[in-house]
């Protein structure tokens, strides 16, 4: 049994090949098939995450879940898709733990390819999604109320992250539109003067 991230719509269902698919927390689903294949057949989800945007783009218009995935196991060439022979549905994931998920995933995979969803090595803004995720030797960003920040400091000339943080834009502790360092401290972008 492995874990695994999947994105629903706000009702929990997806749309399958075969039509769309209600999914119930807690509940094992098995596919019929014998063997998963990432584009055939089988229950989708992402190892990263992030890899989850590329199919529900919209996190608010969406219900993203931590996953269990069991039985046969395939796994997709181009990201961190698989799919599985069998899936439930184990927690729901507010928006500061599907960062901070995403966080873990880039910790553990160095070499991986980052994606749209990853500034590198320059200031982050918080996106559309309400979430910043800067990797790089001084990483910055900033956003506004209820976005979440994520900060990933990598050494010299390594992409091995050394030091981390992740925290929420409350208005009380950390500000609107102010740049922070992964200290959490407030830091200043002279790229913007």
């Amino acid at each position: 049994m492995e874990k695994a991230y999947k994105m629903f719509n706000k009702d929990l269902t997806c749309t399958m090949g075969r039509g769309t698919f209600q999914y119930k927390p807690g509940v094992w689903y098995e596919e019929m098939e014998r063997e998963a294949n990432c584009i055939a057949n089988g229950f989708h989800a992402a190892k990263n995450p992030l890899d989850c945007l590329s199919y529900y783009p919209n996190f608010a218009n969406s219900q993203c879940w931590l996953v269990e995935i069991d039985g046969d196991i395939d796994e997709d060439a181009r990201d961190s898709k698989v799919s599985a022979q069998k899936i439930r549905l184990v927690r729901r994931l507010s928006l500061p733990e599907f960062v901070c998920a995403a966080s873990l995933y880039i910790i553990s995979h160095p070499d991986m390819d980052y994606g749209s969803h990853v500034t590198v090595n320059r200031p982050a803004v918080a996106n559309r999604n309400h979430f910043a995720i800067a990797v790089g030797e001084c990483p910055i960003a900033k956003g506004n109320k209820g976005d979440v920040i994520a900060l990933l400091r990598t050494g010299a000339g390594s992409r091995k992250v050394v030091e981390s943080n992740c925290f929420e834009i409350d208005d009380v502790v950390f500000k609107s539109g102010v740049w922070y360092g992964v200290e959490g401290t407030e830091v200043r972008d002279d790229k913007e003067e």
